[in-house]
């Protein structure tokens, strides 16, 4: 009766098993969105899009398309703590799990390859590259429809863009307060709203995929910028979108677009 109201079926196994299953399905979840981002940074070099090539493998009933949206990479409570001990376990165990290696590391770089991009377009070649800019970072949480930041990429992405000298005006529908705990309030303001966030800055982040993003008025967001350029980390917009708006687009896993 317990899970009944899932509708799903009900497996019958040892306590061995059913805890290697939780550990095992997080891990492949993991895998895959970390293989689906290696690919993207391929994609940025080849010119090809990292969204048609997703759903091209996607359309394939041995893979399916879920967990293939190239981004910043996985967050959260679980796939991290569940990969650090999958691996631990079967490394004391002496049958160790080598491929989660490549899917942590994968995962590690997202972020810092991400910055380095917004440095490369915004910065200058001083000590601290993007000293006297100003920047929007748009969502906290690490997914939408949560107030939950426990291993956000935000935390990593506004720590990353501090250090390099830039000023930050963020935003999130809910997690503000929570965040505001984690990552403190030196060199960043919270805003009220993703307008408010983008006056005066150079460039708007996308951190995280709110529905409340992907419906913003692109040409009032621009109105209130200096620069109108934005670094969407989670592909919530095509780039014809962000470019008939007048915008500079970066995204993940495709060449950047110009109006």
């Amino acid at each position: 009766l317990l899970y009944q109201a899932l509708n799903a079926p009900c497996i019958i196994t040892d306590t061995q098993s059913a805890e290697l299953i939780k550990y095992a399905s997080n891990a492949f979840l993991a895998t895959k969105i970390s293989f689906i981002n290696a690919v993207a940074n391929l994609c940025e070099k080849t010119q090809a899009d990292i969204r048609e090539v997703a759903k091209g493998v996607g359309a394939d009933s041995r893979i399916g398309p879920a967990f293939l949206g190239a981004g910043l990479g996985y967050g959260g409570s679980c796939f991290p703590k569940d990969i650090d001990a999958l691996l631990q376990a079967s490394r004391k165990l002496g049958a160790e799990i080598s491929i989660l290696e490549a899917v942590r590391a994968e995962n590690e770089s997202r972020v810092p390859r991400f910055v380095q991009r917004i440095i490369d377009r915004l910065g200058a070649t001083n000590r601290l590259p993007l000293e006297g800019k100003t920047i929007g970072v748009l969502g906290l949480s690490f997914k939408p429809d949560t107030d939950d930041m426990r291993e956000a990429k935000s935390i990593e992405i506004c720590h990353a863009l501090r250090e390099a000298g830039a000023g930050l005006r963020v935003y999130d529908p809910i997690a503000t307060e929570n965040a505001r705990r984690i990552i403190g309030d030196e060199g960043i303001e919270y805003c009220q709203s993703p307008y408010v966030a983008a006056k005066g800055a150079s460039g708007i982040v996308i951190v995280t995929e709110w529905r409340d993003f992907i419906q913003l008025n692109l040409n009032r967001l621009k109105t209130e910028m200096v620069e109108p350029i934005i670094f969407d980390g989670r592909n919530i917009y095509s780039p014809e979108q962000v470019t008939d708006a007048g915008f500079e687009y970066f995204s993940i896993g495709k060449t950047p677009a110009k109006p």
